[in-house]
């Protein structure tokens, strides 16, 4: 990695860092934007938009690279690539699904068992994104700067959804987990270059996780998110990421 390619890497991997250790405190554009939610589901739109206009066509390069890296010639011709973003969808939703199931029985910010899955599951999610800045965007079409605009705000929604269903509990300690698995990912990816096939697949399951993530955040009319500030954010990246693909 070249020394320009450290430095913006490394900036991204604080940025994100800095996310969560700001939390509620972080509101960009305030200036135009007073309610800190428009901006969390603007941010969700973003993400989604990454995952379609960017990720899913990376997504048949990956396919090839699964049949070229193979030892064994499948007979689905590396379908199993999608079949692992739909993996990633499904263990979120699955994750969602316990940590609502065990959130009946804990009492609320006390940093029970839902929390220890939620803050576990989300732990894994941030490292792995955090990995992807060496070992994604370094070859990728997409510049660092303009992944991690995208992952930025997509954290932000992340732990806008964490505070709220955890409180104290996510303050005290969740925070400071995922800041520090943010700059782990990134020292890991420094470290550790997995091979092309691994790559693929946990390419192809984070680009499922964060399609989940961001049904998850904003969907459902519970989570009080904002329609029109996700399909302005979707349609706004998507049209940024147009000419670079």
């Amino acid at each position: 990695m070249y020394p320009g390619e450290l430095v913006e890497t490394g900036a991204a991997a604080v940025f994100f860092a800095f996310v969560f250790l700001a939390g509620g405190r972080l509101h960009p554009l305030r200036w135009l934007v007073r309610d800190r939610r428009t901006i969390v589901s603007f941010g969700a739109g973003m993400s989604a938009a990454y995952v379609f206009v960017h990720v899913m066509p990376e997504l048949q390069g990956m396919r090839r690279v699964l049949v070229a890296s193979a030892l064994w010639r499948p007979h689905f011709e590396g379908m199993l690539i999608y079949f692992v973003a739909l993996v990633g969808f499904l263990v979120f939703y699955g994750l969602d699904h316990l940590r609502n199931r065990l959130r009946e029985h804990d009492a609320p910010d006390e940093g029970g068992a839902a929390f220890l899955v939620h803050i576990g599951g989300f732990s894994a999610y941030v490292l792995l994104m955090a990995y992807l800045l060496v070992h994604d965007v370094e070859g990728g079409r997409v510049s660092t700067p303009v992944f991690a605009l995208a992952i930025a705000f997509h954290f932000m929604a992340v732990d806008h959804l964490l505070r709220s269903e955890h409180g104290a509990a996510y303050d005290r300690l969740g925070r400071y987990i995922l800041a520090g698995m943010a700059v782990a990912g990134w020292g890991l990816g420094l470290l550790v270059a997995l091979p092309e096939l691994v790559l693929a697949l946990a390419m192809a399951f984070i680009s499922g996780a964060i399609i989940m993530n961001s049904a998850l955040m904003e969907l459902p009319t519970e989570k009080d998110g904002r329609f029109l500030p996700f399909v302005a954010g979707g349609m706004l990246y998507g049209l940024m990421l147009l000419p670079l693909g």
